[in-house]
């Protein structure tokens, strides 16, 4: 499969009504700790958003409600990777993103035969304390030379800045939080992010 090279993650579809308009093709819904009931209906605004403006909408973690709500695509953390119901996933017809860190984590993902592999922070990154030093370039490059064709997206740290050295070094994608959401116009920085991606894939 083909990833669009901008994938953005938002914690709430007030994000993706917003942003999504923009031109953004693949978006991550990642809530935190909000009552199932409140998941559901962003997950509900979310798919609404996304199909009218032909964007890929990722569920993050909730693996059952995405199979409830009738979404394509799901990304898990190795936790939740551990305790997922893989059958009723794949039963269900969702594609699955994995995220990853280190080797043992690459192996147990691969094993879940994923539709792309996630691999971060490629830099420090203020979004959470991690328990793994920043990957840096040179690791996209290795994991893309294990993974072979499955899409390959980095995340962690990464600015419109960095776009370049993600991509050059084997990225098919480059994930953004903190870049747009805590920047003081994330309209205009979301335009950013889209016309640099995409510059970079016609010049590839």
């Amino acid at each position: 499969m083909t990833l669009d090279p901008f994938y953005l993650i938002v914690d709430s579809a007030d994000w993706i009504e917003w942003l999504v308009p923009l031109g953004v093709k693949l978006v991550q819904l990642r809530i935190k700790d909000r009552p199932s009931s409140e998941i559901r209906a962003d997950i509900r605004r979310a798919k609404a958003v996304c199909a009218a403006n032909g964007c890929q909408l990722v569920i993050n973690d909730y693996w059952q409600l995405a199979i409830e709500e009738g979404c394509d695509f799901l990304h898990l953390g190795q936790e939740d990777l551990a305790v997922a119901d893989l059958g009723a996933i794949r039963a269900a017809g969702l594609k699955l993103g994995v995220s990853t860190h280190d080797d043992a984590e690459l192996q147990t993902a691969l094993a879940a035969r994923p539709d792309y592999i996630a691999l971060g922070p490629i830099y420090p990154t203020i979004l959470k304390a991690m328990s793994w030093a920043p990957q840096g370039l040179e690791r996209i490059g290795a994991w893309k030379a294990r993974i072979g064709n499955i899409p390959l997206v980095a995340i962690g740290g990464l600015t419109v800045e960095r776009i370049s050295g993600v991509f050059e070094n084997g990225a098919d994608c480059a994930a953004v939080v903190t870049d747009i959401t805590r920047n003081p116009a994330p309209e205009s920085r979301t335009l950013e992010w889209l016309e640099s991606t995409r510059k970079h894939v016609s010049a590839s």
